[in-house]
């Protein structure tokens, strides 16, 4: 077995390194030296500030979930990854904060040329936004608007661009809305002193928004309410479009009449095929019928990257060693004004 060093969150909210043996990659597994992870912050710490204000003495877990790396050994019936390629892992308990993981080769996918490996650690969360923007249905020349401009409303905001929308993001922190509009976002509006709802009127020309997504955890009425009232309405002054959830928000609002003709979709993490261990490990689900799996996922928002179409280098806000995992989850669970991409180099 080997030795390697893993993040984890202890039971009082603070990030510590642990040092373990890992086993030989299993069946349907590669072996991969991590060069770089990036933490989601609200995903993997949303639960980290209750734990500082109420401390439990118990073990740390690691985590993590998005990492890349070079593969240094294959497991049993893995026949299109070999030893030495450089490849994007993802999955939770698979690619995690660690210099050496094993993760289940359909939760990798090749990194191209030219991408650098803190780029491609962003596999997970651009092909989780990817699959949110199609489930959103975009239309050439439509109208959308993204409230929460974490990393996923980041890359959601630029899929829905690439997909020829007209988007708007919609964040309270500035510094997001400011790395939005480095990222090429088309409009960006402050959530808080500024009027999302006027301001969807004027970017859409009048039109109305088409659909929004709601990008972030916790209470997400209001901003199901705003989309809401951003979305085109019929001369019966219905409201119509589509409204995407892909942060865990929870959401109180009446249906019917007290929303409109409005179809409100979930899209739940990269695709079809994640937490299917057999399709995890190797099997194949059947092209004609499930055209976008995870791993086809991973591959485009990786494309993309490397075409320049995608932009991630912009969202990174600090580089750290593993060691300094304490540090790394400090800043973005007491310092979110100023950490959104937070990449760890083992």
């Amino acid at each position: 077995m080997a030795k390697r060093r893993v993040a984890g969150i202890d039971g009082a909210g603070v990030g510590v390194l642990i040092e373990e043996e890992l086993l030989p990659p299993g069946p349907g597994q590669v072996q991969v030296e991590v060069r770089a992870s990036l933490i989601s912050p609200g995903t993997e710490l949303g639960r980290v500030g209750a734990q500082r204000e109420a401390p439990q003495d118990r073990p740390p877990r690691p985590f993590g979930y998005a990492n890349a790396g070079v593969v240094t050994t294959v497991g049993e019936g893995v026949e299109d990854v070999s030893v030495t390629d450089p490849v994007a892992c993802m999955g939770g308990g698979y690619a995690q904060h660690a210099d050496l993981v094993n993760v289940p080769v359909n939760l990798t996918a090749p990194i191209p040329d030219g991408v650098e490996f803190e780029s491609a650690a962003f596999a997970h969360l651009a092909a989780t936004a990817l699959h949110a923007i199609r489930r959103a249905a975009p239309v050439f020349g439509e109208n959308g608007m993204v409230v929460g401009l974490g990393l996923v409303g980041q890359l959601t905001a630029q899929f829905g661009q690439l997909s020829g929308c007209h988007m708007m993001g919609v964040d309270r922190l500035a510094d997001r809305r400011d790395r939005a509009t480095a990222c090429g976002v088309e409009a960006v509006v402050g959530a808080e002193g500024e009027d999302p709802v006027a301001q969807a009127a004027s970017v859409s020309g009048g039109f109305g928004m088409d659909f929004g997504v709601i990008a972030f955890g916790g209470d997400g009425t209001s901003a199901f309410k705003q989309i809401a009232a951003s979305l085109k309405k019929t001369p019966d002054t219905h409201s119509m479009g589509r409204i995407v959830i892909v942060g865990g928000a929870r959401i109180e609002h009446g249906f019917a009449a007290a929303l409109g003709n409005v179809d409100v979709r979930s899209a739940a993490r990269t695709g079809p095929g994640y937490h299917d261990e057999a399709w995890e490990h190797g099997a194949a689900y059947p092209p004609v019928f499930v055209e976008w799996p995870t791993r086809r996922n991973l591959t485009e928002s990786l494309r993309a990257v490397a075409d320049g179409r995608l932009h991630v280098a912009e969202l990174i806000t600090h580089r750290l060693p593993l060691q300094e995992i304490a540090t790394a989850v400090d800043e973005l669970v007491e310092r979110p004004q100023e950490a959104l991409g937070v990449v760890l180099i083992p």
